[in-house]
């Protein structure tokens, strides 16, 4: 609300800029500026235009004329006539008007390194205006906060792209570590076989011996029997 009233402030001064212009230049200019007064800016555009028809090198009708396309929210049109406007302006007073609604757009936009160079153009041309000294301040202070955010914004991505890497890395050593079991698993498991297969056959070949030895034993006893039974 604070810049459209400044740029509202400034149309109304440059009323009284159009004294020396050709008579049917200065009649488009007033019909432009009423229309502009009572809000129907596209009306007061036409008039402007008309008066440009007549003298294309009017910076009264490029500046009102890029007032009213800001007001119908045409900022890029408007930024063009006030360039016209300000290559053409030789008077200090009114080239910081034209630098300082420049800076008006350039701000609404966000566009904070222009927005603050032209205010600072604004204030060579009249360095006692304090409302664009006020601008000034606030876009540098916008600028200031825009770069802390962008700063943060990256700062946060930087952190989130470690937290990424480092779940990849978790996920692989992980990974990794199921794979390694898997592998010693499959390792052991012949070995575990093996010793099963070992067991039987040892204890076969135990039993074999068992059954070996009491074999023996039973022909002995059967021959000490004979023995016995011939001696008696």
């Amino acid at each position: 609300m604070v810049q459209i009233r400044y740029v509202v402030l400034w149309v109304c001064i440059s009323f009284g800029m159009v004294s020396f212009a050709q008579k049917n230049e200065r009649d488009y200019l007033r019909s432009g500026n009423k229309l502009y007064q009572d809000s129907l800016y596209v009306k007061a555009e036409i008039d402007y235009l008309k008066a440009m028809d007549i003298n294309p090198n009017s910076t009264e009708a490029l500046y009102n004329l890029g007032n009213s396309l800001m007001m119908q929210q045409k900022g890029n049109e408007a930024m063009e006539r006030f360039d016209e406007a300000s290559k053409i302006e030789k008077n200090k007073m009114k080239l910081a008007k034209i630098y300082h609604n420049k800076g008006v757009i350039l701000q609404a936009s966000k566009q904070y390194p222009l927005c603050i160079e032209a205010y600072k153009k604004a204030l060579r041309n009249n360095p006692k205006d304090d409302e664009t000294r006020y601008n000034l301040a606030l876009a540098q202070k916008m600028l200031k906060d825009q770069q802390q955010n962008n700063n943060q914004q990256n700062n946060n991505k930087e952190d989130d792209k470690k937290n990424n890497e480092q779940d990849k890395d978790n996920k692989q050593q992980e990974q990794n570590k199921e794979e390694q079991d898997k592998r010693q698993e499959q390792k052991e498991q012949p070995q575990e076989q093996m010793s099963k297969e070992n067991a039987q056959q040892l204890l076969n070949a135990v039993m074999q011996d068992e059954k070996e030895v009491q074999d023996k034993v039973k022909k002995q006893l059967q021959v000490k029997g004979k023995k016995f039974e011939k001696d008696w």
